[in-house]
């Protein structure tokens, strides 16, 4: 056998290894990726609509005269009502989301007075006809980073600011009066998701936010839980039903708000 013969040999035998080690490479960085019906897209806008029972406790002071703790249902008169809201998320990565939430809720009532309490300043007597307003309006700007993300599950981080506006407003032949509460809220939380069956997911959520009690004087808190099943019937389009619970309390010298909603509701989902 001649020099060039093997020559020519060995160097066939590179040029297979070098293509096997190039396509293996090639094969190894690019592994087989099939994510679940409803995660892909971009865009995603969600409704939902509500009917939890209202649970509102307000304190007003002025002019150094103490409020009563006012229940918004026995007291006022409040009653349960449907309610709405809207979710949007822009997601520029596969593993980055920015949301914003809004949540309106808001609930009137024509009653008497069927004890007497007082409520900033003006005391309001027994059989006194009043007529009620309160409002609990939700702006939300989050960011969410799913720093564990597979095909069927992922877990994530989010970091959001809930600006709250509290308004409580009673009209009286005695008078009028109100009182508000609205400050951005910071709140932090994490996020789950998995696919039961590739177009079926349950997820669940929790965020919240509490001020350590340093000074008897100053106190607020903000628990916000959502676990709900989404049915996705294409990429596109999903139905969505959950149970939700949210839960704000503060106390800022003599004014004080207790507020809760919790129940199941009922949603739909579109996607691009």
């Amino acid at each position: 056998m001649s020099i060039r013969t093997i020559a020519i040999g060995l160097y066939g035998v590179y040029v297979f290894l070098s293509t096997s080690a190039t396509a293996h490479a090639q094969f190894a960085a690019t592994p087989f990726s099939d994510p679940a019906t409803g995660e892909r897209y971009h865009v995603e806008a969600a409704g939902a609509l509500w009917n939890p029972p209202p649970h509102f406790q307000v304190q007003s002071e002025s002019l150094g005269v103490l409020g009563s703790t006012i229940d918004a249902v026995t007291d006022l008169g409040i009653q349960q009502k449907r309610i709405g809201e809207l979710r949007f998320v822009l997601r520029p990565g596969r593993k980055h989301k920015f949301r914003i939430n809004y949540l309106p809720m808001s609930y009137n009532a024509v009653s008497t007075v069927r004890r007497s309490f007082v409520f900033n300043g003006l005391r309001y007597g027994v059989n006194l006809p009043v007529t009620s307003d309160l409002s609990w309006k939700t702006w939300l700007l989050g960011y969410e980073y799913d720093f564990l993300y597979r095909d069927r599950w992922f877990v994530g981080f989010v970091a959001q600011l809930k600006v709250t506006d509290i308004q409580v407003n009673l009209q009286a032949p005695i008078g009028t009066e109100f009182a508000r509460a609205q400050a951005p809220i910071p709140n932090l939380g994490g996020i789950a998701r998995f696919y039961v069956v590739p177009n079926i997911s349950i997820t669940g959520e929790l965020v919240g936010f509490k001020i350590p009690k340093i000074d008897e004087r100053y106190q607020a808190h903000y628990f916000d839980f959502d676990l709900y099943g989404t049915v996705n019937f294409n990429d596109f389009v999903g139905a969505q039903v959950g149970y939700r619970s949210l839960d704000l309390g503060y106390l800022f010298e003599d004014d004080r708000g207790d507020f809760e909603s919790k129940g199941i509701y009922f949603g739909g989902v579109v996607r691009y």
